[in-house]
């Protein structure tokens, strides 16, 4: 068997974004704003450089983006006010926050006062709830970058047996959701699953976002898969030198399924570009 077709989350995003420079262009030319505004709260260098780069895949397509940078805050009320300010503030059209937040701070908390209409990264209660009941628009950027991706392959999602490994509120879940909602057959694996392999052999679309790295070998893939890697995971090479690698042993893997997304390269760049979709979206409505 040939090595698996690469889902490339690069090609993928950026047709995306081409996309979206065409709706901002038409948003502005009716005198409306497209505009993220992003809340950072703590000295977390990974959050900062996060934000960097947000801000020039902003500038890319064209939105407007302005980082509220609390590096020496650590009171939940003055966050809190200022993402009630953002929220009335029809200038701005679309609010997130980036993780992590000082430990006195609650997540969820925060999440929740975010309007629902400016909750680009779908992160308030009611968002994710809404999947439910087929919502699909401001969906969690990462959940929407997979669906996205298992689409790009073309397979028919009806009555595919699809296994999700890890079950997070922001990834896991709703994924698990919205391949319910394209009447795939869905299970959901977490730490107490038994048996968790043989599962993951039967699936015909297999998404592993545990976070553990090279959880996922060849033994573990049903041949002709289609494999979507959520995981991120920071491991010494062997020359020292720190990399990016996700939770599926990609070479050995790759022999297996038919289609498969790599890390760095896959699910990262077309959760970027949900997010700018989900900002796009957020203006229009």
């Amino acid at each position: 068997m040939s090595d698996a077709i690469v889902i490339d989350g690069k090609a993928l995003a950026k047709d995306v974004k081409d996309g979206l420079a065409v709706r901002i262009r038409t948003l502005k030319g009716l005198g409306k704003a497209v505009r993220l505004d992003a809340v950072i709260v703590g000295g977390n260098q990974s959050a900062h450089l996060y934000a960097r780069n947000q801000a020039k895949a902003c500038g890319d397509v064209g939105i407007e983006y302005v980082l509220h940078d609390m590096t020496g805050v650590t009171s939940q009320e003055e966050v809190a006010t200022l993402i009630e300010g953002l929220n009335a503030n029809p200038v701005v059209t679309a609010i997130m926050v980036h993780m992590p937040l000082p430990e006195s701070i609650d997540q969820h908390e925060i999440q929740s006062r975010i309007s629902v209409e400016k909750d680009v990264e779908g992160v308030n209660p009611a968002n994710i709830g809404n999947i439910v009941f087929g919502r699909r628009s401001l969906v969690p950027c990462t959940a929407l970058a997979v669906m996205e991706m298992i689409e790009s392959t073309g397979i028919n999602l009806k009555g595919a047996r699809a296994v999700c490994v890890g079950a997070s509120t922001i990834v896991g879940k709703p994924v698990a959701v919205l391949l319910m909602q394209a009447e795939a057959t869905v299970i959901s694996t977490n730490v107490y699953t038994e048996n968790q392999f043989e599962l993951t052999k039967t699936a015909d679309i297999l998404i592993s976002a545990a976070g553990v790295p090279k959880l996922i070998s060849s033994e573990s893939v049903k041949e002709g898969a289609i494999v979507v890697d959520v995981g991120i995971n920071r491991v010494a090479g062997a020359d020292g030198k720190m990399r990016t690698i996700g939770d599926v042993d990609y070479e050995t893997v790759k022999s297996v399924a038919g289609h498969i997304s790599p890390v760095p390269g896959g699910v990262g760049p077309m959760t970027v570009a949900m997010l700018l979709r989900n900002t796009v979206q957020a203006a229009e409505n």
